[in-house]
């Protein structure tokens, strides 16, 4: 059996591995203090008219949302109100006048929702790795990320919209990502609305300011909107790519994804290069 040696060399290596050990440990990205909103949610503003409480919400946004309202104490909570896209709405709610805090989510739980046939994900003529498919172990396993599938894009690689449709949310700010969930809060992101089939898309993972696309912005099939990174919740460079549509409760929900050439997402497992022809 070879012995290491532990002469001058032997120590100047073990030396440099040490250090090289050091470097990474200091090095490794903090947590973002920051937290960046991905789109300006429906502004409000109240007023008192008797016994009523008078509430006006300004919806800025190319797509539905649902609001409800609540007290410090979370008390007069409202059910889930909708508004619909670039509406301003005027609400009464007979309550004492008191300060408000609105909740937004996203959609029409009422629209009914037409599934249709998508554009991959990134360019024609490009062909990219399965790193993750439908229920996977790593970060696909919860109701708003089940259904999604993770692209081996590289960091600078062009991403496409899957769909005609709407910019709705955008995050553009993080610089950093890790393997663990605490994470997850600090990805880039584009978020698009397709009002003829009720759904959206998510593209995630995005490096520092590689989205071309702002909130309000109309996009095409097949259109560039950013660039992959590997920010957020990631071991590593890919597009996670994501359909969704609204559920009651405020979330948005995960579901399975067509694409052209009679290419269904379930049938992707990992491993698989899929060609977009």
């Amino acid at each position: 059996m070879r012995r290491l040696k532990t002469g001058y060399k032997g120590q100047y290596w073990l030396i440099a591995i040490g250090f090289g050990l050091l470097m990474n440990c200091t090095v490794r990205p903090k947590l973002p203090v920051e937290k960046y909103q991905q789109a300006v949610f429906p502004p409000f503003s109240t007023s008192k008219k008797g016994d009523t409480t008078v509430v006006k919400v300004n919806n800025i946004l190319l797509c539905p949302v649902r609001v409800s309202f609540a007290d410090d104490d979370l008390h007069y909570a409202s059910d889930s109100l909708t508004v619909p896209a670039k509406t301003d709405t005027v609400l009464h709610f007979l309550l004492p006048h008191k300060p408000l805090n609105l909740n937004v989510s996203f959609g029409d739980i009422a629209k009914t929702i037409h599934p249709n046939v998508m554009s991959l994900p990134f360019p024609k003529g490009k062909s990219y790795q399965v790193t993750q498919g439908y229920n996977g172990s790593f970060s696909h396993n919860e109701i708003n990320s089940r259904f999604a599938i993770d692209f081996n894009l590289q960091v600078n690689d062009t991403i496409c919209s899957a769909d005609d449709g709407y910019v709705v949310g955008v995050v553009k700010d993080y610089k950093y990502g890790g393997n663990t969930r605490e994470w997850r809060p600090f990805g880039n992101f584009i978020t698009l609305y397709h009002p003829h089939s009720g759904l959206f898309t998510q593209y995630s993972h995005l490096i520092h300011q590689g989205a071309f696309v702002t909130v309000g912005d109309t996009v095409r099939r097949g259109q560039p909107i950013g660039k992959s990174g590997v920010t957020g919740f990631t071991d590593g460079p890919h597009l996670h790519f994501n359909v969704l549509k609204p559920l009651a409760g405020g979330q948005l929900e995960s579901v399975p994804a067509e694409f052209e050439n009679g290419l269904k997402g379930g049938n992707l497992a990992k491993g698989d290069i899929v060609n977009h022809d």
